[in-house]
């Protein structure tokens, strides 16, 4: 297939898996994506990821243009190189970042300069830059500089969305590489009109593959979901559909249902960190004084390394000395938990049986499920 093409396998309902195809290996939708921002997924190895058959992985523009620099990750060859990860890698724009900072940022119709959260020192992005360090990031998939806004603020949200699209116009238009796929960016609050109206201006665009961002920033779990159900009859069924910074369990398969192919978090490796375990019952706290003497893996059901060779109450004890290994295998288990589950939503889609899965899997998810289970 011809790279950056999107081959649909199978369809049920609004759900649909298939293969996306890029110069460093095909990505079969649905996926999850490991975010490694600093060009590293913390706490684990490339060899890792593959082993727990990561497909897509995530850097950031912004923090790769702070440290190293973008044009030292160049010299090195690229971000494939320089972390030494062999599969398919997308790179976000930055926009997220530079509009977290809030008052540390000044934006204007040309782009936005603002501190460094390092060191203070002043920078300044716009589309063009934005593009130039992807461009030399070297990623496969690459995102248009967007202007993410607070969702409930139409004014703003509406002033943000009519930047994005000017500054998407200006990604196009700046783009050099033909081995990188550029993808437009839908945003629009929790506004139907508006998401209408930018799935429209981006669809119109025809870049190889359209993200919804400005979700899961603060809105309800039905409000994502309604902007998705605007948002996706509205885009061409022959690109994949990227739900921008999305990840939990939950959200994973309320937006497969719906008709989204990508999805990435930082949420299974931060929760690790902070020994929390992710499983298809909930979250288990594993510093709890319950686990002490417990001797089941994380999760019985579960075949990644964590959990076929360690207990609940080795984990226990790492987390309560802070030992590092503790990251590690809560981290391995965790990612396991949501690629497996992207396959798994793969075969249900494959066997037309979606519908059955979905219900019994957000049936049986309960977020804060107690630990005891």
């Amino acid at each position: 297939m011809k790279p950056f093409s999107y081959e649909i396998h199978s369809r049920d309902g609004a759900a649909r898996c298939g293969a996306f195809y890029t110069p460093h290996g095909i990505l079969q939708t649905p996926v999850f994506a490991p975010v490694g921002t600093r060009a590293t997924v913390k706490a684990l190895t490339p060899a890792q990821l593959k082993e727990l058959n990561a497909t897509l992985v995530l850097a950031n523009a912004y923090h790769l243009y702070l440290r190293p620099g973008d044009e030292l990750v160049s010299s090195f060859g690229g971000v494939h190189q320089f972390m030494a990860w062999e599969g398919p890698m997308l790179t976000d724009s930055g926009g997220f970042q530079v509009f977290s900072h809030g008052d540390q940022r000044k934006v204007d119709e040309d782009g936005v300069t603002f501190r460094s959260h390092i060191d203070g020192s002043e920078h300044r992005f716009t589309p063009e830059k934005s593009i130039a360090i992807q461009e030399n990031l070297g990623a496969d998939i690459i995102m248009a500089f967007d202007e993410c806004a607070v969702p409930d603020n139409r004014r703003y949200v509406e002033n943000a969305m009519q930047r994005t699209h000017a500054w998407a116009v200006r990604c196009v238009n700046a783009k050099t590489r033909d081995d990188q796929a550029l993808f437009g960016i839908v945003q629009g609050g929790i506004y139907p009109d508006l998401r209408r109206e930018s799935a429209d201006f981006i669809t119109a665009l025809n870049t190889p593959g359209i993200a919804i961002g400005g979700l899961s920033v603060g809105e309800s779990k039905e409000e994502m979901a309604a902007m998705i159900e605007t948002v996706v009859p509205r885009l061409p069924e022959n690109k994949p559909r990227y739900l921008m910074g999305v990840g939990s369990p939950e959200d994973i398969v309320n937006g497969v249902i719906r008709g989204i192919d990508i999805f990435d978090c930082v949420l299974p490796t931060r929760m690790a960190r902070n020994y929390a375990a992710l499983t298809r019952l909930g979250q288990l706290n594993l510093r709890n004084a319950v686990f002490r003497e417990d001797k089941r893996p994380i999760d019985p059901t579960c075949t990644c390394y964590t959990c076929r060779t360690f207990n609940r109450g080795y984990l226990r004890h790492l987390a309560t000395t802070k030992e590092m290994l503790s990251a590690t295998l809560i981290s391995i288990h965790n990612l396991h938990t949501l690629i497996q589950l992207a396959r798994d939503l793969q075969l249900a889609i494959q066997e037309q049986r979606i519908d059955a899965f979905s219900t019994e899997f957000l049936n049986n998810y309960q977020k804060h499920r107690p630990p005891e289970v």
